[in-house]
């Protein structure tokens, strides 16, 4: 019952803020940028195949960097990492801003990817660090509340710019506010000290060769399988398989410490969890990419209105993940995050039966609380099932599971709603796709079973201390 009672200090709090102020931005900008495609077809007369690189070309640069964020805490210190990912993404921004055509505006976007695929890794290992086993699970559901409102604000906040503004806005307001965020990472965080010995400072050559293009191929494959099953999808996704076998081999082999450590897997515990976070992010991102299209297509709804009809998803799982979390640290991941999948069936099911108004709205705030619920919990047991030591290395393992998941999640929706359409109404191909959904909710409960249950007492850790010195 200690995490109950043991508050969160000023220190760990400004940290909270700071770090997720700038995991925010970046969530934001993938979101943003996607409702500014077709005025970008139009200011460059270019095509939609063409531009569409422009969010491509972002999602690839994440996957190249994404996995050396771990190498990266331990050799420079997480601070130092943070900064340099920050300043990375703001001068992408700005180089954004300053495109004169199709091809240096996709460029800048390689730029701004590579910065910003360091922000989110970083900080879910930094605050793990810093909040101890004993409130990992209420750091991180806070850390993730305001993050989940990224996709219904994003779309608006696009929209709303893009109506009176020039296209170089949805770039340039990441600037000032990006800014901010490094002002507060320079006064706030602590000085933090690489780790020191020989296997820390020694990056792992071979698995930055083979881990980081498997990962972009892969994705560059599910994100293009929704056009077609095509010749260069296929060989995208079998050199993206080939890749990663091959780092698996290597990563299970080498006597040096691995890009991302895959000996993590042999805790039933973290297995589990990153199991059940693949399933996340291809309901969330399904979800997400679904909702839109069925408000347009179906609702008749604009952008803005599509993503302020979003707003009862992200709610409810603005108010779970706090509270989910809080509730973790004591009980254990498997109880709560049972609960919250089950909720998703009861979610969905209005819009798989059809009906709208209030009833299909609640639904939506039950989808997000249900989610809110597993994404805290579960994310929380991850970081209690690896020593403080490995939580930098297994943070980039999750990563590349959520977002593979995320991507594999909205393809197979895609290609499901495509399927129906071809043989039945729009409105009832929509209906099909969110059956899919609400079975997603029975797998989800199903795999929650599997987490970890009740914590076991953890000693206090060393990076609460540091982050309270430096405060």
């Amino acid at each position: 019952m200690a995490a109950r009672s043991e508050p969160l200090d000023s220190a760990l709090r400004k940290l909270l803020v700071t770090m997720t102020l700038g995991a925010f931005l970046a969530l934001l900008d993938t979101t943003m940028t996607g409702v500014g495609i077709d005025t970008l077809v139009r200011e460059f007369g270019s095509t939609l195949a063409a531009i569409q690189w422009v969010t491509t070309a972002y999602l690839l640069a994440v996957s190249v960097t994404a996995p050396l964020s771990g190498w990266a805490i331990d050799r420079f210190g997480a601070r130092r990492t943070w900064l340099a990912g920050l300043s990375v993404f703001v001068l992408g921004s700005v180089a954004s801003c300053l495109a004169w055509d199709a091809p240096s505006l996709i460029a800048t976007r390689l730029l701004t990817g590579l910065g910003g695929g360091l922000l989110e890794p970083v900080m879910l290992a930094t605050l793990a660090r810093a909040a101890g086993q004993q409130r990992v699970g209420r750091v991180l559901g806070l850390a993730a509340a305001p993050m989940t409102m990224g996709p219904v604000i994003g779309p608006v906040l696009g929209g709303l710019l893009l109506q009176s503004l020039p296209w170089q806005w949805i770039f340039l307001v990441k600037v000032p506010v990006g800014a901010l965020a490094i002002v507060l990472a320079v006064r706030l965080m602590p000085a933090d000290d690489a780790t020191t010995g020989e296997a820390a400072k020694r990056l792992d050559v071979l698995g930055v060769m083979l881990l980081p293009p498997g990962f972009a191929a892969l994705m560059y494959a599910l994100a293009n399988a929704v056009e077609g099953v095509t010749a260069p999808v296929l060989i995208a996704g079998a050199l993206g398989a080939l890749l990663f076998a091959g780092y698996a081999a290597h990563a299970l082999t080498t006597r040096h410490e691995p890009l991302i450590d895959l000996r993590l897997f042999r805790s039933s515990g973290f297995a589990a969890s990153v199991s059940v976070l693949f399933l996340i992010g291809a309901i969330m991102f399904g979800t997400t990419f679904l909702l839109p299209l069925h408000f347009q297509q179906i609702g008749g709804h604009g952008v803005m209105a599509a993503g302020l009809l979003l707003a009862p998803f992200g709610l409810g799982a603005v108010v779970a993940q706090p509270t989910a979390g809080r509730l973790s640290d004591r009980t254990g991941a498997r109880l709560p995050a049972t609960v919250g999948g089950l909720l998703l069936i009861p979610g969905f099911l209005p819009y798989a039966l059809g009906f709208n108004g209030v009833v299909a709205t609640f639904g939506l705030v039950v989808v997000g609380f249900g989610l809110g619920v597993v994404a805290s919990t579960t994310m929380g047991s991850v970081y209690r099932t690896v020593p403080p030591a490995s939580a930098s290395r297994a943070t980039g393992a999750l990563f590349i599971v959520h977002q593979i998941g995320g991507a594999l999640g909205i393809t197979l929706l895609t290609l499901v709603l495509q399927s129906a359409t071809a043989s039945a109404p729009p409105e009832a191909a929509f209906r099909t796709t969110f059956w899919w959904l609400v079975g997603a909710g029975v797998a989800m409960s199903t795999a929650a079973r599997i987490l970890p249950g009740r914590p076991a007492p953890a000693a206090p850790t060393t990076e609460t201390a540091a982050v309270a010195e430096h405060a």
